[in-house]
């Protein structure tokens, strides 16, 4: 027990350091244009400049944040952590991306972190939920409900194509959920900005 501690304590601080880079904030900023985090839906994440600045720095940002907390996740497989530590390090970078320190903990929503971090440790549930995302989105035009039923169908995925991770997968569930709950409110009320 002491040899995986001793390995998943500094990679999960270096997953929670990588998850807390928005890259959000860096693509507009490099972009040259306005702080996502001061219009739209406030949230610096793939939805908010989609509907702010255009498909182009979504995507940015989309990459940006998928990928940031991917070398933590890589180190923790190469370095053998079981499935549970494995987990620790991607919620810690999840939790890096909603809860950054030097953004006073005020964060994204986890989305495409999440979709990141599954990506590495259960790659078939990540491709499951951005399908899902992708269709809803579509059909639904709101990135709220795209990603509250892609968050809610990755456990059941988990158990079909990844049943080692389902339990660190339904840890991602809960905080992805946690962190929509101003979308529900909105959502019930009947009005969550479209995408």
């Amino acid at each position: 027990m002491e040899a995986p501690l001793i390995t998943l304590l500094p990679l999960a601080l270096l997953g929670y350091l990588s998850g807390s880079w928005l890259g959000a904030l860096t693509v507009c900023r490099l972009a040259g244009v306005g702080d996502p985090r001061l219009a739209g839906s406030f949230n610096p994440g793939f939805s908010n400049v989609l509907r702010l600045h255009g498909r182009r720095l979504a995507l940015a940002t989309l990459l940006v944040d998928a990928a940031k907390g991917m070398p933590a996740l890589l180190l923790a497989q190469l370095a053998g952590l079981p499935p549970w530590a494995q987990g620790l390090v991607g919620l810690a970078v999840l939790l890096g991306h909603s809860y950054p320190a030097w953004h006073r903990f005020r964060g994204g929503k986890a989305v495409a972190s999440a979709f990141g971090v599954m990506l590495v440790l259960t790659p078939g549930v990540a491709l499951v939920c951005a399908a899902l995302w992708s269709l809803l989105a579509w059909r639904v035009r709101t990135a709220a409900v795209a990603s509250l039923a892609s968050a809610a169908a990755a456990p059941l995925a988990s158990l079909w194509l990844a049943p080692d991770y389902v339990v660190v997968v339904i840890a991602f569930t809960v905080l992805v959920l946690v962190r929509h709950v101003l979308n529900i409110q909105r959502l019930g009320r009947g009005d969550e900005p479209p995408l």
